[in-house]
């Protein structure tokens, strides 16, 4: 039986993985990492989250979703000390993210690094359209 998936590819490796794939009512992204717009990091780990986070809109908008549609996230950390010692910073900017307390389930893990070593965060979500 085949599954019928619509996908959304974007970004430099387009042509290797997709950004988002949505299957039935479910949509599955890729971890989306904190870069600009001119795919520099910011040096700071709150700075490289909501960056992670707007990447993340941008592929809940190509499926008409917005992070009203998330229900589970994984936050992919190569620091959980720094991590936790911002952790007051990190769910405020969080919740002007989604404009009101998430209702999301939540995974951290810390990695030992991410594709660029300049990467703090890594935020993978699935949304429910």
């Amino acid at each position: 039986m085949a599954i019928e998936k619509k996908l959304f590819r974007d970004g430099p490796y387009a042509d290797l993985f997709c950004q988002g794939v949505r299957v039935g009512d479910t949509l599955y992204m890729a971890g989306q990492v904190g870069t600009d717009e001119t795919g520099a990091a910011p040096d700071d780990l709150v700075g490289q989250m909501k960056c992670a986070y707007a990447h993340v809109e941008t592929v809940l908008a190509e499926f008409g979703a917005t992070m009203d549609n998330v229900v589970d996230e994984t936050w992919f950390v190569t620091d959980i000390d720094d991590t936790m010692a911002k952790v007051g910073d990190l769910f405020a900017a969080r919740g002007e993210i989604y404009g009101k307390k998430p209702e999301v389930a939540q995974t951290l893990v810390q990695v030992v690094a991410l594709v660029d070593p300049s990467f703090k965060i890594e935020i993978k979500c699935v949304a429910v359209l």
